[in-house]
């Protein structure tokens, strides 16, 4: 599957009214009345706005929570599950009552919308990332509006985004969108708590703009997973990979899409990753570490060459081929994160050796590296 690396159309948030695709992310707390059922105003207000665009030419890629809190009413229960198999049970219910909300409202202007739903297995996987990059952008092709979800029903604790939000900048990087928008019940990011008269921070440049600024968690609704948080997490995602991302209440999406001055800007910066290298670097749990001497740190380091055994001075963890393990100096410092090719109980009489030594002493299945250049990322 091969993909142009080419940049954001957009480079400031005036650029947006003339963007060719937009990722939209809307999260439960946006979408969902206090008890748990869909908000029938919300969601015609946020169709309005994006059937409009779509059906002026913008092409909008609409990730929306709400699956499970739109599953709560009917089941009868008093508030968002905890437990992961009645979250399945909820989203399974609701999910058909939200996409069907949309099929309607949408069908007013024309536009034809189509479930997607992921986990996160498909982006990072090579096979099902390239079905999910053809699946959207044939969808694009034919004029339809995807509504993406995390696919609640069936995901597991291990695999799961946990949230929308970065399920959202993983989605606008594989369909190379010109701009994310992650639309909450918060107008923007502030440098400290709202209430207490803090000021919104109108742009972000560099992450260390936020070093000092207290990021709230999840809102008082109790129906969302994820909080301003993971938007910043989501939004810094994105424009390390070149998208820039705007942070918003979703009462201002019809502002954000004219390029007024609301929310938060994240500009875009560096060169686009895919998907999966933004999982590995941001949301990927390690299930080990190899410790690498110098002159290996130094390779990776430089995110041009593969990790082979002779590099690796120690292991640590249980893992097996497949899994992500960090990659370290001799003091512990994280240098890169990949996808190993060998398990933890292979490694030990590894270590050290030329691919060559290994070849000829354990076989041809040896001669490789441990971790391929292709699957890490630098941190």
């Amino acid at each position: 599957m091969k993909q142009t690396r080419k940049p954001s159309a957009v480079n400031e948030r005036s650029q947006i009214a003339r963007a060719g695709r937009i990722v939209v992310k809307v999260g439960s707390s946006s979408l969902t009345t206090v008890d748990g059922g869909i908000s029938e105003d919300a969601l015609i207000a946020l169709v309005d706005t994006l059937g409009r665009a779509r059906a002026a030419g913008t092409e909008i890629i609409l990730v929306s929570s709400g699956a499970i809190a739109a599953g709560i009413s009917p089941l009868g229960l008093k508030r968002r599950p905890k437990d992961l198999a009645t979250q399945q049970a909820a989203a399974s219910v609701g999910q058909g009552r939200l996409m069907s909300q949309y099929t309607d409202e949408f069908a007013k202007f024309g536009v034809t919308v189509g479930q997607v739903l992921l986990t996160a297995e498909d982006l990072i996987r090579r096979e099902q990332y390239g079905n999910a990059f053809r699946t959207l952008n044939r969808l694009l092709d034919l004029g339809v509006l995807p509504i993406v979800n995390e696919h609640d029903t069936v995901a597991t604790h291990e695999i799961r985004f946990g949230d929308n939000d970065r399920l959202a900048a993983l989605v606008a990087d594989l369909t190379k969108a010109d701009a994310l928008v992650l639309l909450s019940d918060v107008d923007a990011v502030y440098d400290g708590p709202p209430s207490k008269g803090a000021k919104r921070i109108a742009r972000v440049d560099s992450p260390s703009d936020l070093d000092e600024v207290e990021i709230g968690g999840s809102g008082s609704a109790g129906v969302g997973t994820g909080g301003m948080a993971t938007k910043v997490q989501a939004a810094t995602m994105a424009s390390e990979s070149g998208i820039p991302a705007l942070v918003t209440s979703a009462a201002n999406v019809a502002r954000v899409l004219r390029g007024e001055d609301v929310g938060t800007w994240f500009a875009p910066r560096g060169l686009r990753r895919s998907a999966r290298m933004l999982w590995l670097a941001h949301l990927a749990s390690a299930s080990g570490r190899l410790v690498m001497d110098p002159g290996a740190v130094r390779a990776i380091a430089g995110g041009k060459k593969s990790l082979l055994p002779a590099g690796i001075v120690e292991t640590s963890g249980e893992f097996e081929a497949g899994d992500v393990v960090d990659l370290t100096d001799r003091k512990g410092r994280i240098v890169a994160r990949g996808i190993v090719n060998f398990a933890s109980d292979e490694l030990p009489a590894m270590l050290g050796k030329s691919t060559r030594e290994l070849s000829k002493k354990l076989g041809k299945r040896y001669a490789r590296s441990v971790v391929h250049v292709d699957d890490l990322v630098v941190i």
